[in-house]
C-alpha cells in the first residue's frame, strides 16, 4: 500500500487496521535525490544516531563485514511513515543491544544515497531489508510489524534457532503449556524438506513460540503416527493438527496461513488489542455482529453467531463489534449509528463491498444461509450514499453522491472528469485549489463537467476506489467508458487532458542544451512530482 495514508478504520479506525500494515503503508519514491557535495570528505566510519547505525555508500560494506545480522531501514526524510517509525526503530535497536544480541540496526537516507537505493531496488519508504553474514546480493525483505516489539521479535528469530528442540515428554509438556498458543512440529527426520519448511515458517510467524520434536516417544505421547504440525491453544477446540502430505510435503505459505487462521478465536471481538490479529489473518470476508455489550438481550445473540462461525472458518472471520465501546468509531464506515444495533453486515475485504441481512433473525441457520448466499454471489452489495447538497449541480465543481453518480458520469452528452477523494487525505487537500480552479475554467463549457465524490461515504457498484485521490474521466457517448488519469495534478495539465479528449498530447522531444548552457547538475524535483496518493 502506498501513499501518505492512514488506513481507513473500517474508515478511520480501519485506516489503522481494517484496510491494511501497521504504519499504513509506504510512501512512493517520488523525490529526485539531492547530491552530496563533491568536496565532502568521505569515510567508512560507522556513526550512530539513537543507537542506529547511519549508513551510506562509503561505510555500507564495513557495516556488513562487522555485523553479521544487520537490519537496514531505507527512508526519506520527508516521509511521514518514516518519521513515525524512527522512535520505534531506535527503541528496537536499544532493546536488542541490551540483551547482547548480535543484531544491529542501521538506516540509509535513500534520497541522498542513490547508489544504494538503486542497488537494492528501493521504490517506496520505508523499506526494511535484512542482511545476514555480509551477503550483499540477496538481502531478505522485512515482513514483521512496524513497531518496536514486532522488530525485536522478528530479529530474535533470526539471531537464534527458530524452533526449540523438545527431547522428552516433560520438556514437551512444559513447552506446550507455556503460552496460550504454541506450535510444535513432529518430524521423524529433522533433516527432511518438510522439517526445513517448518523452520522457515517458524522464522516468519514470530508471535507464537515454535517447538520441534523427533523422538518416537513424543509421537506416541501425542497420538501421532506420521509427520504433523500441531497448534496447541488454550481456546476453542484446544488443538488443531495439520498432517504433512507425504506427496506434496509442507508448503510454507499454506502452513503460515493455516496457523494464522486457526490461532484466532472462532469469534473475535474487535478491540485495540485484537485489530492487528483480525487484519493480519487476511481472511477474505468478515461477518460482523454489531451489538451493545451493556444489553443482555444483545449479548444473547452471540450464541447463534458462534454456532454459525465454525462452518466458514478460514473463509469468513466472525467478529463482534461493540457499538458503545471500541467499535463505535467504525460505525460511519457502514452507515450505522448505535441505534441500529443489533444488526449484521458482511464485508468482502478485497473491495470493501458490504452486504446487509434484510431480516432481523439471528439464528445460526439464518446466518449460515445469508453468508453462503453472499459467497455464492446471490446477494447484491449494500451501497452507501450521502444525500446530495441542494446546490450540488450549480457549483463549478459538481458534488456527486452515490445516488447521483450514474446520471452525471454516464450522461452520453457530457465528458465528465471526477475526483474521488477522502476528506482526511493530505494529497486531496493539496490539489483541492487546482480542482476548484479547473471547475471555474470549465463551468460554462457545454459538454465538459468537473465533479467530485467523497468516496468514504459514497459507494458505487462497479467502480472500486483503492486510493485517494483517484481521478477518472468518463467520455461522452453510449459506451460507458472510464479512463483513469495518472499524470500531474495541475490546472494546465488537466486542461490539456480535457482538450485532447481524455488523453495527454505527446510532448515534442526536448532540445539538447549546448555545452555553454549546461550547468552540469540536475536540479532536484520538488516533493510530489511522483503524484502520490493515499491508499485504502
Amino acid at each position: 500500500m502506498r501513499g501518505c495514508s492512514a488506513r481507513l478504520v473500517w474508515v478511520l479506525v480501519l485506516s489503522l487496521a481494517w484496510l491494511g500494515p501497521a504504519l499504513g503503508g509506504e510512501e512512493e519514491d517520488g523525490e529526485v535525490v539531492a547530491e552530496e557535495e563533491e568536496d565532502e570528505v568521505v569515510s567508512d566510519e560507522l556513526g550512530e544516531e539513537d543507537g542506529v547505525l547511519v549508513l551510506h555508500e562509503h561505510n555500507f560494506a564495513r557495516a556488513l563485514s562487522e555485523h553479521r545480522l544487520l537490519l537496514v531501514e531505507f527512508y526519506a526524510p520527508w516521509c511521514g511513515h518514516c518519521q513515525r517509525l524512527a522512535p520505534a526503530f531506535a527503541r528496537a535497536a536499544a532493546a536488542l543491544r541490551n540483551e547482547s544480541s548480535p543484531v544491529r540496526l542501521g538506516k540509509v537516507d535513500a534520497t541522498a544515497q542513490t547508489a544504494l537505493a538503486n542497488e537494492f531496488g528501493i521504490t517506496s519508504y520505508p523499506t526494511l531489508k535484512f542482511f545476514r553474514n555480509g551477503n550483499r546480493t540477496h538481502p531478505l525483505a522485512y515482513t514483521g510489524r512496524m513497531d518496536t516489539e514486532g522488530i525485536v521479535r522478528w530479529m530474535q528469530r533470526r539471531a537464534g534457532p527458530s524452533a526449540t528442540l523438545l527431547q522428552d515428554a516433560d520438556t514437551a509438556a512444559a513447552f506446550v503449556g507455556s503460552q496460550d498458543l504454541v506450535v510444535v512440529g513432529f518430524f521423524k527426520d529433522l533433516g527432511s524438506e518438510a522439517a526445513q519448511a517448518f523452520y522457515d515458517v517458524a522464522g516468519e510467524v514470530v508471535d507464537m513460540p515454535f517447538g520441534v520434536a523427533e523422538a518416537a516417544e513424543l509421537f506416541e505421547v501425542y497420538g501421532l503416527s506420521a509427520d504433523t504440525v500441531c497448534l496447541f491453544k488454550k481456546l476453542d477446540e484446544g488443538r488443531t493438527d495439520f498432517p504433512v502430505d507425504p506427496e506434496r510435503g509442507l508448503d510454507v505459505v499454506e502452513l503460515t496461513q493455516l496457523l494464522r487462521i486457526h490461532s484466532l478465536e472462532l469469534v473475535m471481538e474487535f478491540t485495540n488489542e485484537t485489530s492487528d490479529q483480525i487484519f493480519g489473518a487476511k481472511i477474505p470476508h468478515h461477518m460482523l455482529l454489531f451489538l451493545n455489550k451493556s444489553s443482555s438481550a444483545h449479548m444473547a445473540l452471540q450464541d447463534g453467531f458462534r454456532a454459525a462461525a465454525g462452518t466458514f472458518r478460514g473463509k469468513v472471520l466472525f467478529v463482534v463489534v461493540d457499538v458503545a465501546g471500541y467499535g463505535a468509531d467504525v460505525l460511519p464506515f457502514f452507515g450505522l449509528t448505535p441505534d441500529d444495533a443489533p444488526t449484521l453486515r458482511l464485508v468482502k475485504m478485497e473491495n470493501n463491498r458490504k452486504y446487509r441481512m434484510d431480516q432481523d433473525v439471528f439464528s445460526d441457520t439464518a446466518i449460515r444461509a445469508f453468508v453462503q448466499a453472499v459467497l455464492d454471489g446471490k446477494v447484491k452489495p449494500h451501497l452507501l450514499s450521502a444525500e446530495p447538497p441542494e446546490d450540488w449541480d450549480t457549483r463549478p465543481v459538481k458534488v456527486l453522491v452515490g445516488k447521483t453518480f450514474e446520471q452525471v458520469a454516464f450522461d452520453e452528452t457530457k465528458n465528465v472528469f471526477v475526483k474521488f477523494y477522502a476528506p482526511w487525505c493530505s494529497h486531496c487537500q493539496a490539489m483541492a485549489a487546482a480542482w476548484e480552479e479547473l471547475g471555474e475554467r470549465y463551468k460554462d463549457h457545454e459538454n465538459i463537467v468537473i465533479a467530485e465524490l467523497d468516496a468514504t461515504v459514497n459507494e458505487l457498484e462497479n467502480i472500486t476506489i483503492n486510493g485517494f485521490p483517484t481521478l477518472h474521466y468518463f467520455p461522452a457517448g453510449p459506451d460507458r467508458k472510464m479512463v483513469e488519469y495518472k499524470s500531474a495534478r495541475d490546472v494546465e495539465t488537466f486542461s490539456k487532458f480535457l482538450e485532447n479528449g481524455g488523453t495527454l498530447p505527446e510532448e515534442p522531444p526536448a532540445v539538447p542544451e549546448t555545452p555553454g548552457n549546461s550547468t552540469g547538475r540536475e536540479e532536484p524535483s520538488p516533493p510530489g512530482t511522483a503524484e502520490p496518493r493515499d491508499e485504502l
